[in-house]
């Protein structure tokens, strides 16, 4: 398909190049904070010895944080440059991490019930269908298994990158379908990329519909009221550029194979 291609192509670039979303941890400073507590408060307590994967979460800094913390990583990315940079920190850090490159459209590789938690930054917007990616991670989920995952905001992509004499305006349809168009340079948009824009009702619903109930739903706050206009901060001030989900799989069947057993209520 033209758009993992494409995709491909332009993350693999971004590793090269060293991107702002493509640049590794820093060990020794992960470590330090790792010794006050881990810095997420849904995951606080919940790593050791989990099966976890991250999904189109490569680059060198997710999956070897986790790892540090105790999990059992598996990192899924289209991109063999971004998970070339697993593999090297991984390494320098003394931790294991499975590396599997394949879209996150397609977990197939792995049986069902396969990890406890699933992890995914920002990445859905690479894809068409967001539902697709829901069911995938229901079905190598255990049931009670964890999901947390980060996304656009949609009014955030249908908005233009640089303030006008009315602000931020919004230059696309909350309904449009396709690709997104090219836009003018921007912190908010990854250039030569093909993005889509999912609904709130996809983001959200389609959640609960692949089997999930949410738990809890932040935005984080990457906005400054005195930035520079048409910086990134500024823009975040005006218009919240993620939203961040944690949902849980249900299921009747509690799995007794799961550390996570026993924690949805239904």
């Amino acid at each position: 398909m033209k758009h993992l291609e494409q995709n491909r192509r332009r993350w693999d670039h971004y590793a090269r190049t060293q991107h702002r979303f493509a640049r590794p941890l820093n060990v020794a400073k992960a470590l330090a904070k790792l010794r006050e507590g881990f810095p997420d408060r849904w995951l606080q307590g919940q790593l050791s010895q989990r099966r976890l994967l991250c999904l189109a979460a490569g680059g060198g800094k997710h999956a070897v944080l986790y790892a540090l913390a105790g999990a059992e990583v598996t990192v899924v990315d289209l991109s063999p440059e971004m998970l070339r940079l697993d593999r090297l920190m991984a390494q320098q850090a003394g931790v294991q991490v499975r590396t599997v490159q394949s879209t996150m459209e397609d977990l197939s590789m792995f049986p069902p019930q396969s990890f406890d938690i699933v992890v995914q930054p920002v990445s859905t917007c690479y894809v068409p269908d967001v539902g697709r990616v829901y069911r995938e991670v229901a079905r190598v989920l255990v049931p009670g298994g964890l999901y947390i995952s980060q996304h656009k905001q949609p009014l955030a992509l249908q908005a233009r990158s640089r303030p006008g004499p009315e602000g931020y305006t919004v230059a696309l349809p909350y309904y449009h379908h396709g690709p997104l168009p090219p836009d003018e340079p921007g912190l908010h948009r990854e250039a030569g990329t093909v993005e889509y824009l999912h609904r709130l009702e996809e983001l959200l619903g389609g959640l609960c519909r692949a089997g999930f109930v949410i738990e809890d739903l932040e935005e984080p706050r990457l906005g400054r009221p005195d930035a520079s206009p048409g910086s990134f901060a500024h823009r975040s001030w005006f218009l919240p550029p993620f939203v961040r989900i944690k949902a849980r799989r249900q299921g009747k069947d509690q799995s007794t194979h799961s550390p996570l057993a026993g924690k949805l209520q239904l």
